[in-house]
């Protein structure tokens, strides 16, 4: 998954992630429920706005800042996540 994945239309994002991504975890997020996606090796998220009951953007995961810690009190991520962003490891 590269540049080609973001220039297409949302409705063909949404449908390539049905058809070949895995969810991971969905998060609470300001005004979002943020759902996490693994597509092809890397992390892609989908944010949905309840409230407008739509998906405004799908974006790939950015890894820094705090939507990760989000993710880390949800899951249990790769030891190279956990130690290079200084988490503390699920147990």
């Amino acid at each position: 998954m590269t540049k080609v994945f973001f220039d297409k239309t949302i409705g063909e994002k949404i449908a390539l992630l049905y058809r070949e991504a895995t969810f991971v975890v969905a998060i609470r997020y300001y005004k979002y429920k943020v759902n996490l996606y693994l597509l092809h090796g890397q992390y892609v998220e989908v944010f949905f706005n309840h409230k407008r009951d739509i998906i405004e953007r799908i974006e790939p995961m950015e890894m820094t800042g705090n939507r990760l810690k989000f993710y880390a009190d949800q899951i249990t991520l790769p030891s190279s996540l956990t130690y290079q962003f200084n988490l503390k490891p699920k147990q």
